[in-house]
């Protein structure tokens, strides 16, 4: 397999003359707005936003919106990508996602949530979800070994509830075990 390398080059751009990508689909809650202003008043930029360079020369996001959109008058670093409007799109519509299908070794994650400290109010509660979540998960018991017997069922769609009433009343003096699920 060929993987080709898109990146053009590194730019330090300020963050409001990059145009963010009209279908950009993300958004953003107040509370990702201030975790995410906790870590830049903590740590500082730690990651270049991605952008691709439109004909007439100026750059449009393709990730790091919510960075830019903070920051604005900040020079930021800025990965020019060499994508068209495609792939471009592909990206926008991908990058989040595959990173959310990364998985957690829980030991590491327990050993940095006890290790890393903060002053962000925010950040803190974010690491305090994360926290809670990994011990949920810690908490449920190991899947028992359980035979599951076939069950074979058929759902009728009718057109209201008087419907739905003869229909079940049939089956029942039929002898069929029912059910009314009403969605």
């Amino acid at each position: 397999m060929r993987i080709r390398d898109r990146v053009k080059e590194l730019r330090r751009v300020r963050a409001g003359d990059l145009a963010p990508h009209p279908k950009n689909w993300r958004t953003h809650s107040r509370f990702q707005r201030d975790v995410l202003r906790g870590l830049l008043n903590e740590v500082g930029m730690a990651g270049a936003l991605l952008a691709r360079e439109l004909p007439d020369g100026s750059l449009q996001l393709v990730d790091g919106h919510l960075r830019a959109e903070t920051t604005p008058s900040m020079i930021v670093p800025v990965l020019v990508l060499d994508l068209d409007d495609a792939e471009a799109e592909k990206v926008l519509l991908t990058h989040d996602p595959l990173a959310s299908l990364a998985g957690v070794d829980e030991t590491r994650l327990g050993a940095l949530l006890g290790a890393v400290e903060t002053e962000s109010k925010a950040v803190d509660e974010m690491l305090a979800k994360l926290a809670r979540e990994i011990e949920s998960d810690e908490a449920l018991p190991a899947p028992a070994d359980v035979e599951i017997t076939p069950s074979y069922q058929v759902v009728v769609e009718v057109d209201g509830e008087a419907q739905q009433r003869e229909v079940y009343e049939r089956m029942r003096a039929a002898g069929f075990r029912c059910r009314v699920l009403t969605l």
